[in-house]
């Protein structure tokens, strides 16, 4: 049986201050736990209910516990059969890093799904980072995780302030505005960082004055503006198509 200590501890991490404070996250589902596993990453605790442990690889470490238990601890209102903890680990961004490569530099993104969505289309396009700006969702947020569906333990990430760390790079620093050039012209860069604003107000003035090149994705309907996901994945894939590769 799961001690009461062991309940609230695993409850808590629900709020980004406790898993600050005790440097752990949470994932709850079968299929994002055996993804995370699958690209190697390393889980601190696994509890699953009974049956469930049959998606985890053969001698990997479980607690068992009960349906009345997983109820008690899970961060959904219908719970999972599979649990797990990981460890923060935070990767400090080294000076000149953005000088190489590919980068997917994300400005005050704050909805969860979405900041998980573009760690899919960072692995999905094999960038070489992603650096989220300190506003943006929690990286250990589960939302974020499962949104990832995987992308989190591939992807390598880091946070900082964007509008310093663009300040020291010599590569294009490419935005999306309505009024920049089309995208399907994209020269080839093979060393550049794309931006991506905050849903609704865009990138902050810090970092507009960063950018080098605006980009724009070309308008037939009557639609406003485009979600941040749809944006990244089209000038990811127009930056790989000018490439070749």
């Amino acid at each position: 049986m799961l001690t009461k200590a062991e309940i609230q501890r695993l409850r808590s991490l629900r709020e980004k201050k406790h898993r600050e404070e005790l440097g752990l996250f949470v994932v709850e589902g079968e299929k994002v736990i055996a993804e995370l596993l699958g690209a190697g990453f390393a889980f601190e605790e696994v509890y699953a209910t009974e049956g469930a442990g049959a998606v985890l690889p053969p001698r990997h470490r479980v607690t068992s516990v009960t349906a009345d238990e997983m109820a008690r601890v899970s961060h959904f209102p219908t719970p999972s059969r599979l649990l797990a903890v990981g460890r923060i680990r935070r990767a400090p961004l080294p000076p000149r890093t953005l000088d190489r490569g590919l980068t997917l530099a994300l400005d005050g993104v704050q909805d969860a799904g979405n900041v998980g969505t573009l760690l899919r289309i960072a692995d999905w396009f094999a960038l070489d980072r992603v650096v989220l700006s300190p506003d943006c969702a929690d990286l250990f947020n589960q939302k974020v995780i499962n949104a990832s569906m995987g992308s989190f333990a591939r992807v390598t990430v880091h946070t900082t302030d964007l509008a310093e760390a663009l300040a020291e790079t010599s590569v294009p620093v490419l935005g999306c505005d309505l009024a920049g050039d089309d995208v399907h012209a994209l020269p080839a860069h093979p060393h550049a960082v794309i931006v991506i604003g905050r849903e609704g107000s865009g990138l902050s003035a810090p970092v507009k004055a960063r950018v080098t090149h605006y980009v724009t994705i070309p308008r037939f309907g009557g639609a406003e503006s485009l979600n941040a996901g749809v944006a990244a994945a089209i000038v990811c894939d127009n930056l790989r198509r000018a490439l070749g590769r």
